[in-house]
């Protein structure tokens, strides 16, 4: 186990130490051993052993004073009977904030998991907001658990493994702690896939004994061309890490003595002009490979990672990476943000926000998304460490996921940019919203005030910003949708019922019968009336119990209209729950196909009119006559619906289109084709399909066609 004098020792390799600094470090030392006194770790150490490890990973990233302390102190509050007030007293308002910071929150009640999980990542971002050492805490935390994990069970193993892949090692990497974040994923891997990890440490074993050679004689061709060209350097060979090759391997469906850069050199230079004299120098020993040479210097990356990066064909033709860079970029790609607290003055201060902060402004903006389960998954989206650059036409670097569209990018611009987004350019040419872009791509949004998001854009975003944002907005429609309809309902029903709603409302006459039906206010009713989650008529039943008899109920006032419309030559593709024989149509507005969620609206003497469960024109009836129905699995028939394409306007194209709908036994029964200008035309497909898996492989293979920029299906109206 370490002791305090190791990490004293360590502390004082870096900082210049004052005598109240050690005093600080001892007395933390001390409160820490009497709180924790008779607890132990499930490995039967005495659990004094973590928080001071905790302690030394945090002088391994050269961290100040409050950090230090803060790692011996960071399970007090969470796990014995001390307090923040008493932590506050002992050691300060500063220190007693980064305890706060890390501390999970442990005793909400009758909460789930994913919420308590949820909730605790929450306070921690919102912590790391105000400070970037509450989450360097967190991490150093982290890492020392998945260092001991084997003495956990195994279900708990996999548990904890997965969200360090998913949450914690992309967060290392997020803020540039480069062996932070790689130990992290080869814990991780270990962990949830021990047979895999154990047969690539062997194979990596073994080539790193059979290159032992290789490593040396091309670390002194290196150090003897560097001589030559005047630069001093520091020369290092290094393997790619367990996990590392393993994610190699499963995208590019290749064997690991396939994977070409599994060792790769490190040059470490003076000053940014020799590391382009060096790169130019590897060139003349060894021919650089097309499209792998990358310039980070000019180009950082997002988490402020600089390096030059090229792949050149080695002495026995293999490929290897070199990697170059002067030492103040190997610290900071090594330590990221928390290099700044030595190369920076006043990062101690928690002020630098503009660089060490930037890399957190997303994860900061997702505070506000109240289900837990969408928050947890936002994060986790955000960072994903795959990514392109792209550029805006002004030449502004965009870093996106891999598998990123024109849509994702509009909203890493700005919400408002998404939100308003109605076509996209790439490299000057007209693309689909949901084209897919690759590195070096220029784009180019055009907006239009009167553009919305479409919901049918989820099926294709992918970054959490884009999501949560067309969420938002979405809920926001339905949200305003629901009251609008909700208030009328509830005002027509009130008048019916000979009730003054408004004066009601006045006199605060309702706010005891809200209550009563756990509303705070009629806003809320007016929703929950609109959404069709409550009948309007149960407020007047409270206001006047006999004004409404049993008859009034939903389910008898249903089925005193479905008998009405009760007919033998009912439509066999729906089945509505509780009745059969009933006439079924379906809503013009949004066309379902077998295979979309539906619900059914009662219709008087026109049976039940079937739309898609997310159909805006749902909230434009009353919610009553709302019935629940699903597709009949015997179904084998065709229903219609419509497609639109943005195309070129060049000859062949049409018959292109028909063509290809034909050959994919898809229906064709009206085609309207309309030049919209700028060589441009937009081509309406009204066909019939048996389930919506046809639909979608019809519009996929639509795309691929030569001049095809974008094909959708209507929005709803």
């Amino acid at each position: 186990m370490i002791r305090l004098n190791d990490i004293v020792e360590k502390v004082n390799a870096y900082i210049d130490f004052k005598e109240e600094d050690v005093d600080l470090l001892q007395k933390a030392y001390v409160y820490s051993a009497k709180v924790h006194a008779g607890q132990k770790r499930v490995s039967g150490e005495p659990y004094l052993s973590h928080p001071l490890e905790v302690s030394a990973i945090l002088t391994d990233l050269q961290l100040d004073i409050p950090s230090v302390v803060t790692g011996l102190l960071h399970d007090t509050v969470e796990d014995t009977l001390a307090t923040l007030e008493e932590i506050e007293a002992l050691f300060g308002e500063e220190i007693c904030f980064l305890v706060d910071g890390t501390t999970k929150i442990s005793r909400l009640p009758n909460v789930t998991d994913v919420e308590k999980q949820a909730e605790s990542f929450r306070k921690l971002i919102l912590a790391t907001a105000k400070d970037i050492r509450v989450v360097l805490v967190k991490l150093a935390d982290r890492l020392h658990n998945m260092r001991t994990l084997k003495h956990l069970a195994k279900e708990r193993q996999i548990r904890i493994s997965n969200e360090t892949m998913e949450i914690y090692a992309p967060l290392a990497h997020r803020l540039g702690i480069n062996w932070i974040s790689t130990e992290l994923e080869d814990l991780a891997f270990k962990f949830s896939d021990p047979k895999e990890y154990l047969r690539l440490s062997k194979l990596v074993s073994k080539k790193k004994k059979e290159w032992k050679n290789y490593v040396k004689e091309v670390k002194s061709l290196l150090q003897d061309k560097m001589k030559e060209i005047g630069v001093k350097s520091k020369i290092t060979g290094r393997f790619k890490h367990i996990y590392g090759i393993n994610k190699k391997m499963n995208v590019g469906n290749m064997d690991f003595q396939n994977i070409y850069d599994v060792l790769a050199f490190r040059i470490i230079t003076k000053d940014v002009t020799e590391c382009y004299q060096a790169l130019g120098a590897v060139h003349q020993i060894w021919k650089p490979i097309p499209g792998r040479i990358k310039d980070y210097v000019a180009l950082p990356k997002a988490n402020g990672y600089k390096s030059l990066h090229t792949t050149v064909i080695g002495p026995f033709g293999e490929q290897m990476e070199i990697q170059i860079r002067t030492e103040e970029m190997h610290h900071f790609a090594e330590y990221g943000v928390a290099a700044h607290w030595n190369y920076k003055e006043g990062a101690k201060d928690g002020n630098d926000n503009v660089e060490v902060y930037s890399n957190l402004r997303q994860l900061i903006e997702f505070k506000d998304i109240k289900d837990p389960t969408e928050f947890i998954e936002a994060i986790k989206g955000e960072l994903i460490s795959n990514v392109i650059y792209v550029y805006t036409p002004n030449a502004d670097l965009i870093e996106l996921p891999i598998g990123a569209t024109p849509v994702d990018f509009a909203y890493a611009i700005h919400s408002d940019v998404g939100n308003h987004c109605t076509r996209a350019l790439v490299n000057r040419n007209m693309v689909a919203l949901d084209c897919k872009l690759h590195t070096g791509d220029m784009v180019e949004v055009i907006t239009a005030k009167d553009k919305a998001p479409n919901r049918d854009w989820l099926d294709f975003v992918i970054t959490s910003k884009a999501k949560t944002s067309i969420r938002s907005w979405l809920r926001d429609e339905e949200n305003t949708k629901a009251l609008e309809v909700g208030e009328s309902i509830t005002k027509r029903k009130f008048v019916a019922s000979k009730l003054n709603l408004k004066k009601l409302i006045e006199k605060n006459k309702l706010d005891a019968s809200l209550k009563k039906l756990k509303f705070e206010g009629i806003n809320d009713f007016y929703k929950a009336v609109g959404f069709g989650t409550i009948s309007a008529n149960e407020l007047i039943k409270i206001i006047k119990p006999d004004e409404l008899g049993d008859k009034t109920k939903k389910d008898e006032r249903i089925k005193s209209i479905v008998d009405k419309i009760s007919k033998p030559e009912f439509n066999n593709s729906v089945l509505v729950k509780g009745y059969d024989n009933i006439l079924i149509r379906f809503g013009n507005c949004c066309t379902p196909v077998p295979g979309e969620p539906i619900i059914g609206f009662i219709t008087r003497g026109r049976g039940i009119t079937a739309h898609k469960s997310n159909c805006p024109k749902l909230f434009e009836v009353d919610p009553e006559r709302r019935i629940e129905i699903n597709w009949d699995e015997k179904f084998s028939g065709q229903l219609p619906t419509t497609i639109h394409v943005k195309c070129e306007d060049k000859p062949g194209i049409l018959s292109d289109l028909t063509k290809l709908i034909s050959n994919s036994d898809v229906n064709i029964s009206k085609v309207e084709m309309n030049q919209t200008g700028a060589g441009h035309a937009v081509g309406t497909f009204n066909i019939t399909v048996n389930s919506i898996e046809q639909l979608d492989q019809v519009i996929n293979s639509l795309k691929m066609i030569d001049g095809v920029m974008l094909v959708e299906r209507p929005s709803f109206g």
